[in-house]
């Protein structure tokens, strides 16, 4: 397929334009700034006018899109003012989705994230683990931007019966050679708490982007994305009860994941590969 990567050069659109190009997929990325060269493009897609052209063809790169992942996006708040990474973020999805519409695109899967679950928790969340069936709960401008994106991608597939677009909540990206903390931190409950202690392998993030171009269905449909694992070597039922002492957790795994994927694993063959336990022990190895 002929795919484009918005946020190609971030710490996930990487991974997954090596992962896609690996695949046999004709890969372009489209970001801001980048490698020049084959296969990238720079694009301000808070200018719609770009976001469509670069949709429709873009001279020696290509004439045309099979499917589009959309990464692009000011990944936390604290980067610029609160109100600007709203709009930027928002601009920014509603522009890539329409003209991805408008170009006749039917495979379309985008960065959500955990923030629409209720991040950083501090109100107890409805029932752990987390499914994608927890009510949204934005807490912040760049979780509320998000809840609105899928919003609005719920509303856009009602327009074009062929059209898929496909949400993945990511909890927070981990890159090889950032695990120290997890061995430092390990029996600290208090650590990644604002995450319900959960995180993913960027590798792990760009195989579930993969596999949803790969299983795209006409409709709007949302997955959990994190590790199998939660991110401590405390039990994942004794982690809830401590946080959450009023959220009896169901039944869970010793050191189960609070943020569900048998959503993911059922529909998309999901599995993590790439748990911290074992990232440790690669890095430590000789």
């Amino acid at each position: 397929m002929r795919i484009s990567v918005t946020g190609s050069s971030g710490k996930l659109g990487r991974p997954t334009v090596e992962l896609l190009r690996r695949q046999g997929h004709d890969v372009l990325g489209v970001d801001r700034s980048g490698e020049p060269g084959f296969g990238f493009t720079a694009v301000d897609l808070t200018d719609y006018g770009q976001a469509l052209d670069a949709m429709l063809g873009v001279t020696a790169r290509h004439t045309g899109l099979d499917a589009l992942v959309h990464l692009a996006a000011i990944p936390v708040n604290g980067l610029v003012p609160d109100a600007a990474l709203f709009q930027q973020n928002m601009i920014t999805t509603f522009n890539v989705l329409h003209a991805a519409l408008r170009a006749g695109i039917h495979a379309i899967v985008y960065a959500s994230s955990i923030n629409v679950l209720g991040f950083p928790f501090a109100e107890p969340p409805a029932y752990l683990p987390l499914d994608e069936d927890s009510p949204p709960r934005a807490n912040n401008t760049y979780a509320l931007a998000k809840v609105a994106e899928e919003a609005i991608a719920a509303q856009l597939v009602r327009w074009e019966p062929e059209l898929s677009i496909t949400a993945l909540r990511f909890t927070n990206v981990t890159q090889e050679g950032e695990y120290q903390g997890f061995a430092e931190r390990h029996a600290d409950p208090a650590y990644r708490r604002d995450l319900v202690w959960t995180y993913v392998d960027a590798r792990d993030a760009a195989t579930a982007i993969a596999l949803a171009v790969e299983h795209a269905k006409p409709g709007f449909r949302t997955y959990n994305i994190a590790a199998s694992d939660t991110g401590l070597s405390i039990p994942s039922r004794d982690l809830a009860a401590g946080a959450f002492p009023d959220v009896p957790p169901r039944e869970i795994g010793e050191f189960e994941t609070l943020m569900s994927i048998d959503r993911a694993r059922a529909e998309l063959g999901y599995e993590p590969k790439h748990l911290w336990r074992d990232e440790l022990a690669a890095e430590r190895a000789p």
